[in-house]
């Protein structure tokens, strides 16, 4: 019971909440600058759904994982960013809008990508293709945590400017405080979970992670794009809805062990995450 109120109304509600608190720093010349610069949203949009899933596919085979852990993590390199990467993004001083746009693109493209690659992997791994339809449902419940509240937030901003700046220190530091809980919380629900399958698949999970966040920071550097946009979209490949790839194999494909590399990887990217907004944001102090 108290799993399920975890993750069906209080991590929606923390994750909605400060989603309002970024909607305060944002304003629609945000996203117009975003927009007038597409190279950053192309090449995260790239990495995503074109390189990712061969990173994964590389771990699965170099580590000879079991069959279905093996669709697990692809399932998991599948799956697009979430809330979770744009509050990263803005604890590192990346650039928000950038995540938000990625974040709502991806989360359409996933309903034509995910299935295929899912199908696909299936067939690889195990010699036999399971139709799987788009989740709907579970992108619909991703853009009412992310879009809705930032889009309340940003309303406030335009017609309460003191009060948004005076609230932005307070709903970082809130930040941080639910992100830290969160951590507590899923550690301490998963907690056998990671000790009986980390042997097995915790260093996958690990190098995918890095992996994904080594491409999303260097590849934006070398084509010189800003730096947020390089830690922007770092997060947003680094850091997978684990949420909706755990419901995909719980729900759709009736398979706990797929949905190990997942629930692995979302336990893991917390501690990596944090370790790289910490070094980011003390970069942006030094500049």
């Amino acid at each position: 019971m108290q799993a399920s109120l975890l993750t069906t109304l209080l991590l929606p509600l923390a994750l909605g909440v400060i989603m309002f608190g970024l909607g305060l720093g944002l304003t629609i010349d945000d996203f117009r600058r975003v927009a007038r610069y597409p190279r950053a949203v192309l090449l995260g949009l790239l990495l995503q759904t074109g390189v990712l899933p061969w990173v994964a596919l590389a771990l699965a085979l170099l580590f000879r994982l079991p069959p279905e852990l093996a669709v697990g993590l692809m399932l998991l390199a599948a799956s697009p960013g979430g809330a979770t990467a744009n509050i990263y993004s803005h604890l590192a001083h990346g650039d928000v809008a950038l995540n938000i746009t990625l974040t709502a693109i991806n989360s359409v493209l996933c309903l034509v990508t995910l299935p295929v690659i899912l199908n696909l992997s299936l067939e690889y791994f195990l010699g036999a293709g399971q139709y799987v339809p788009p989740p709907v449902r579970k992108i619909v419940e991703v853009a009412v945590i992310i879009v809705l509240p930032v889009a309340i937030g940003m309303a406030v901003r335009r017609f309460a400017p003191g009060f948004a700046m005076r609230m932005e220190k307070p709903v970082r530091l809130l930040s941080v405080l639910v992100l830290a809980l969160l951590i507590v919380a899923a550690v301490a629900q998963a907690w056998s979970t990671l000790l009986a399958w980390f042997a097995v698949v915790g260093l996958a999970c690990l190098l995918f992670n890095l992996a994904s966040m080594g491409l999303g920071y260097a590849a934006p550097l070398a084509l010189r794009l800003p730096r947020r946009q390089a830690v922007a979209i770092a997060m947003e490949i680094g850091i997978h809805n684990g949420t909706l790839a755990i419901f995909i194999a719980l729900s759709v494909l009736g398979n706990a062990a797929m949905s190990v590399p997942a629930a692995v990887y979302s336990l893991l990217m917390f501690f990596t995450a944090a370790g790289f907004a910490w070094w980011s944001a003390r970069g942006a102090a030094d500049r």
